[in-house]
């Protein structure tokens, strides 16, 4: 109602004027009175800070109606809990209840204020005065952080109302920086910094990103066990660095360069907290951006230092100390930082200083690491993720020169970390939690080998040509490692079931004379999961599966049924194992028609190319697979779907070439429509 007012051409004076600030009103009444009456801490609704600014978003639209009514109630209710809060400080102790109380209205307002910040102006409504009124509040809130950090409140960082209090400063930054923060806001903004210039001294938005990386800096200081403070604060460091310019910007404030020359536990004792390890990795990606946004390898080093010295620390330590806690935690944030470092690389250029930086003085460490810890997720699991990310050629990031050997080397370091993993980790026992244990370790290998077969760094030619096992030795552990996972364990683990069978579409595209040479029952083994993955509620796998299937079937098109040359080993290994199991095709074919025409698919596209490759293998397939459709429908119904069945391989040759393939498409599309017709 309110968003529709400026369209109505009445003159008549409307109601909503009178009663949008009382309903804005009775709403601020309404949460004061429940932070009184709430009993159970589990149940408040700030500690859901996301769902808690959700359930605002018709607040902007709501006070910006009457921004100068509502905002005079907001400012005369902040005021005294703001003079009260600041009182407080000074003092040597205080009632916890009462503080919390509090705290807990103060951080109603703030989140109210936040909520404002996310619409700059309203139709209808001039744009310098809301900017006015916008300065207004959100000097009360700046005029907060100044307190909430000092006297009796820098004790009270345990406290769970002094948590609630500092997450809706940062929800109210969060907010703030999309309106008013950024290139887009510096000469679009004059009103509201000139009226914060007159209120606080905020001249301009530098001023303003030094007060907000200040208030970042100091909860990542003294926030050492609350997780929620801590990801939440480095959430709004990462929004602020991954802007290019404003990253630069961020660069020139002495409180950045010191987060990145002094990024140690010393300074940051939540790095040493293993409840907050998770967030090392966002810390490290943040820092990343901000120690890239510049092309200076001295201040890469310098910034690189303090890991520096955690590598030489961890790679002088005997095997024996090696074993030991303090030695494995330190192993693991490790690898937590080096991940976040590597996402940040975005460039040849980033990623060429880190690759150098790395290799080959440091990533030796990772294989002693797997030979060490192989049977400890909580080891495993980081130091994988880390290489995983490491061999992701994103951006084009692992682009080598063309007389570089560093894609072969990468992809050597690659292979006998799985092969140093994988073999331990298959000889160890089951335990009650399979998955965590051992199943995650193996799809994160699988997402390894994936990325680094996909990444086109590296000629795997080269390996075969000079001897190098490098290549068959990963393939040969992924492919074990995958055949000791129960299909139904495969297809019951979502991440699991995601990385299997991409690395089945890899190793079908690009490998698939070692998919032939491999025993019968691993080609079996694959083949049957091609089938099920067909089936998958997810496109991206059942597409994945469609793909690996029509290579197999084009493999055998080409190589089997219309071969002039003598046929290879690996053709006579297919043609053994299909002699072995003469109706694998036509199953497959089979369930491809049933998605096709009993199912509602989203990429028929995808199934097509697959079915024509199976269709041209035999005459003998299709002329089956007709017999069972039309036995599956009413009698009467066999002239009518024998002549689709017709239409479906109008104009289609015997080929596979791109043309051939596309009509058969269109024909499929149309044979489904009149196939589904009664």
């Amino acid at each position: 109602m309110v968003s529709s007012v400026p369209y109505l051409k009445a003159d008549a004076p409307s109601l909503l004027d009178e009663f949008v600030p009382k309903i804005t009103e009775g709403f601020i009444a309404s949460r004061f009175d429940s932070v009184q009456s709430q009993d159970d801490p589990l149940e408040n609704p700030l500690d859901n800070v996301e769902l808690l600014q959700d359930q605002l978003d018709c607040f902007p639209s709501l006070c910006r109606f009457q921004y100068e009514a509502c905002s005079v109630y907001i400012i005369k209710m902040m005021e005294p809990m703001l003079q009260k809060y600041n009182e407080i400080a000074q003092l040597q102790a205080y009632d916890n209840t009462e503080l919390s109380i509090i705290e807990a209205k103060l951080a109603w307002i703030i989140h109210i204020i936040a909520a404002i910040m996310k619409i700059r102006q309203c139709v209808g409504c001039s744009a310098d005065s809301q900017e006015v009124i916008d300065a207004e509040l959100s000097a009360r809130v700046l005029q907060l952080i100044n307190v909430t950090d000092s006297g009796l409140h820098s004790q009270r960082y345990a406290k769970v109302g002094k948590q609630r209090l500092d997450r809706a400063v940062l929800t109210f930054f969060q907010n703030f920086r999309k309106s008013y923060v950024g290139d887009h806001a510096i000469n679009s903004s004059k009103q509201l910094y000139g009226r914060l210039s007159e209120l606080l001294g905020l001249q301009d938005h530098l001023i303003l990103l030094n007060v907000i990386v200040s208030k970042i800096a100091t909860n990542l200081k003294f926030y050492t066990e609350c997780e929620e403070v801590i990801g939440h604060s480095l959430k709004l460091f990462l929004e602020l660095a991954s802007g290019y310019m404003i990253g630069k910007q961020l660069l020139k404030l002495d409180s950045v360069k010191f987060l990145v020359s002094n990024h140690t536990r010393e300074h940051f004792p939540f790095l040493e907290d293993h409840r907050c390890s998770c967030n090392r990795t966002t810390f490290y990606y943040t820092l990343g951006w901000l120690i890239f946004v510049e092309d200076s390898p001295i201040k890469f080093n310098s910034a690189m230092e303090p890991l520096a010295k955690v590598f030489l620390t961890l790679e002088s330590t005997p095997d024996a100390v090696f074993q030991s806690a303090p030695a494995k935690y330190s192993l693991i944030g490790l690898m937590r930082d080096l991940r976040g470092i590597v996402m940040a690389t975005n460039s040849r250029r980033t990623y060429g200083q880190l690759f150098e930086w790395l290799y080959p003085a440091h990533l030796p460490l990772l294989l002693r690491g797997i030979s060490h810890w192989a049977d400890s997720p909580e080891v495993t699991t980081p130091l994988l993720k880390f290489m995983a990310e490491f061999v992701l050629n994103k951006a084009q990031r692992l682009t080598f020169d063309s007389s570089s050997v560093n894609g072969i080397l990468l992809f050597r370091e690659v292979s006998k970390l799985l092969v140093a993993y994988g073999s331990r980790i298959m000889s160890c026992p089951n335990v009650a939690d399979i998955y965590s244990f051992k199943y995650k370790g193996i799809w994160i290998c699988l997402t390894i080998l994936t990325r680094a077969l996909v990444g086109n760094y590296c000629n795997f030619g080269v390996f075969e040509l000079y001897g190098d096992s490098a290549l068959v030795d990963a393939l040969d552990i992924a492919l074990k490692m995958t055949l000791s996972i129960p299909l139904a364990d495969v297809l019951a683990f979502r991440k699991l079931t995601r990385a299997y069978f991409a690395f089945v579409d890899v190793l079908f595209k690009s490998h698939m004379t070692f998919v032939l040479n491999s025993d019968s029952s691993a080609f079996m083994h694959f083949v049957g999961s091609l089938e099920s993955g067909l089936r998958d509620l997810d496109t991206t796998i059942s597409s994945q599966c469609a793909s690996a299937v029509d290579e197999l079937a084009t493999y055998y098109f080409n190589n089997i049924t219309m071969r002039e040359a003598p046929p290879s080993q690996a053709a006579v290994n297919l043609a053994q194992r299909i002699a072995e199991c003469p109706t694998l095709f036509l199953e497959i074919l089979k369930t491809l028609f049933e998605i096709v025409l009993f199912e509602d698919y989203g990429s028929q596209w995808s199934l097509s190319r697959p079915m024509l490759s199976l269709i041209l293998l035999s005459e003998q397939i299709f002329t089956d697979l007709q017999a069972h459709l039309l036995a599956s429908q009413p009698v009467e119904q066999h002239q009518r779907l024998a002549l689709c069945f017709d239409k479906l391989m109008a104009d289609i040759t015997r080929t596979l070439e791109p043309k051939n393939r596309d009509r058969f498409t269109q024909n499929l599309n149309v044979f489904k429509n009149e196939f589904r017709t009664k």
